[in-house]
């Protein structure tokens, strides 16, 4: 299906990821995973601040009390965008150090969840971990070879989690209440599809970005593809509702690995995308802690 689209962000990032909008403040954040540096948009004036980082960022997530956690190559740290400044929160990984966290994002109760992979090669080294308000941080799952699509229901009932790599996308019955996640089954098998960063709209379907695909794919609650959305640029990312009826879905981009002539075939690859898909979403889930 081809459905208009405009560019919310003019930019050129290599690895834009994870945005994720703030009804609080009617900004759009996002990172660029290489850059390395966590971004925000003012849509009303169209002006992007970029606040640099000293190491690779893979997602972000708002704090209840205010400020940001971000996933980076060494750990989960506290970050405070006036300041710039990251203070560790957890470091499960420190004995690892070619791998870095990559997707992460907020239960609907205000636990951080967040995968890690390595930055080296394609192995399954990675593993996914639950950040409890009170920072003790568990493993859920290991032999993760490229995190993403995590998600949950409005409900919070049930979680969703892929690796990239083994084209699958899973769902888990979750009890918010303590956190558990069980019955692990797959819910989306994508074939040749590489599934990236993902949302859940207010019907409780699952909007995925297909990297490599040029498309953008929701699955409605039993797995079934109900829909796709042709893009302009090869490699979306992720994707979030944002806007102040949380109905624009915005979709960050990258240009990674993408040879000059691909780059010139695709003129928006890299920047952040706005689409009125007829969907609404629901309100970025908070750090507890």
């Amino acid at each position: 299906m081809k459905i208009a689209f405009e560019v919310a962000a003019a930019v050129t990032d290599m690895l834009g990821e994870c945005p994720l909008w703030d009804e609080r403040s009617g900004l759009l954040w996002w990172v660029d995973c290489r850059a390395p540096a966590v971004k925000h948009l003012d849509p009303a004036s169209g002006a992007v601040t970029v606040l640099p980082l000293p190491e690779t960022v893979g997602s972000i997530a708002f704090r209840e009390r205010g400020g940001l956690l971000a996933a980076t190559k060494s750990g989960i740290h506290f970050f405070d965008p006036a300041a710039g400044t990251l203070a560790a929160a957890a470091r499960p990984e420190a004995h690892l150090p070619d791998n870095r966290f990559n997707d992460g994002r907020c239960d609907r109760a205000g636990r951080f969840w967040a995968g890690t992979m390595s930055d080296v090669r394609r192995e399954q080294s990675g593993s996914l971990y639950c950040l409890d308000a009170n920072l003790d941080c568990k493993p859920l799952r290991n032999a993760v070879i490229i995190p993403n699509s995590l998600a949950w229901s409005p409900d919070g009932r049930r979680m969703y989690f892929a690796d990239t790599n083994r084209s699958t996308i899973w769902a888990w019955d979750y009890d918010p209440a303590s956190g558990a996640a069980s019955d692990e089954r797959v819910f989306a098998d994508t074939g040749a599809g590489r599934p990236d960063g993902s949302c859940v709209d207010a019907d409780g379907c699952l909007w995925n970005a297909d990297y490599g695909g040029w498309r953008l794919v929701r699955y409605n609650p039993a797995g079934k593809v109900d829909r796709t959305i042709e893009l302009p640029v090869a490699n979306p990312t992720c994707c979030c509702f944002g806007g102040r009826n949380l109905d624009v879905l915005y979709v960050t981009t990258a240009t990674q690995r993408l040879s000059a002539a691909e780059l010139a075939a695709q003129p928006l690859a890299g920047s952040v995308l706005a689409l009125r898909t007829g969907s609404q979403g629901l309100p970025e889930s908070r750090f507890a802690g």
